[in-house]
């Protein structure tokens, strides 16, 4: 099924404050739960490489890269499914479907956003280095999975989870197989919040032909979030077991489960506004694990 291409010239505001404020919602920057979903688990990793003690450089190049690559990722996005969005309620008045913003410049701003990132890069080990070059593909080849792929937000979960290899890459000069094991629980993760995600737009997607977990899952689609939630947190557990956690960590594992109970409840409704919430509570999630990993290590000295 094809659609007729988007305008690639601008036809939206031409001052630079109006200009900023299109380049805002583009970047999502208006909208940071996919910057928290991409953080939290660079996050866990860096606090779990260096226990408890990372250098400030570090997590502020990583919130940085973050942002930076968040926002990179959405306009890459939204340049790969112009031609689907104004068929979507949800997307159809983005910037680039819209007209407002055209594809060329477009590309140049993700452009930049990527040379941002990139500097950042440049501050660490050659081994992040080369990772990042690998995240880069990650990041820019996910938009283009949900035109053959039945579970792209399995796809998803390796873009949003490779800050984790990174991480760890970045603060020890290796890769140990507990940053892979957590990239694993980032996948299950994924799958289950973008699971959530996707059954807001289940109906449009249906229309245009696209891929998502939801219509992947049918019926099956609510069993399918619990399912992956609780393979996230069984991985946690194995991750907690494998760097020696304690009772605080896995306490905070218990309030995940509660927070995941939570949102498979509200997708059983399948109400379109009760899934986004569901996949907004993640940010939660994301940061109940970082605290009991934060707070673990805390105990951790006083003890001792």
């Amino acid at each position: 099924m094809t659609y007729p291409m988007a305008d690639s010239a601008p036809a939206g505001p031409t001052t630079f404050a109006a200009r900023l404020s299109l380049y805002e919602k583009l970047m999502r920057l208006d909208r940071p739960v996919g910057i928290l979903l991409l953080l939290w688990p660079a996050l866990w990793a860096l606090w779990l490489a260096t226990s408890g003690r990372p250098d400030l450089m570090l997590v502020w190049v990583f919130v940085l890269g973050a942002v930076l690559m968040r926002s990179a990722g959405c306009i890459v996005n939204d340049i790969a499914d112009r031609d689907f969005d104004r068929h979507v309620a949800r997307t159809r008045d983005r910037p680039i479907t819209a007209g407002q913003v055209g594809v060329k410049e477009a590309l140049v701003l993700a452009g930049v956003l990527t040379l941002l990132a990139g500097g950042l890069v440049l501050l660490l080990n050659p081994l992040t280095l080369w990772m990042s070059l690998l995240a880069l593909v990650f990041a820019f080849t996910y938009p283009f999975t949900k035109r053959f792929f039945a579970v792209p937000q399995a796809y998803l979960g390796i873009a949003f989870g490779f800050g984790i290899p990174m991480a760890y890459a970045a603060a020890t000069g290796t890769v140990p197989v507990i940053a892979w094991v957590m990239m694993l629980a980032n996948v299950f993760w994924a799958i289950a919040y973008d699971t959530a995600y996707a059954m807001v737009d289940r109906e449009d997607d249906l229309k245009i032909g696209i891929k998502t977990s939801a219509i992947t899952f049918g019926r099956f689609d609510v069993v399918g979030i619990a399912v992956a939630h609780g393979a996230f947190l069984l991985t946690m557990i194995v991750v907690g077991v494998m760097t020696g956690r304690g009772g605080v960590y896995f306490g905070a594992l218990v309030v995940c489960a509660l927070l995941a109970r939570h949102q498979v409840a509200l997708c059983a409704t399948r109400e379109p506004q009760q899934c986004f919430k569901a996949f907004m509570n993640n940010t939660t999630v994301g940061g109940v694990v970082f605290l009991g990993i934060l707070m673990d290590g805390w105990f951790r000295v006083a003890l001792n």
